[in-house]
């Protein structure tokens, strides 16, 4: 097991075709994350557009309502 407090690691054997077929299900699996983190980014960034779109209007109207009062009251 352990000699001169060193750890021996265990060698094991695997079978070349299920090596592969497990490495071809973890890349499924990878895609499936990396797609559904896309998507949440995706709809984060909708978010973020739609409440600064929210600012810039509220600011261009607020800047129209002064100009008429400035041009209406002088």
């Amino acid at each position: 097991m352990a000699q001169d407090n060193r750890d021996v690691v265990p060698s094991v054997v695997v079978d070349q075709e299920q090596y592969r077929e497990v490495l071809e299900k973890l890349a499924k699996i990878d895609e499936k994350i990396e797609f559904v983190s896309a998507e949440i980014a995706q709809r984060q960034g909708k978010k973020l557009g739609r409440d600064i779109g929210i600012l810039y209007g509220v600011c261009g109207g607020l800047i129209l309502v002064l100009a008429y009062y400035l041009l209406a009251v002088a």
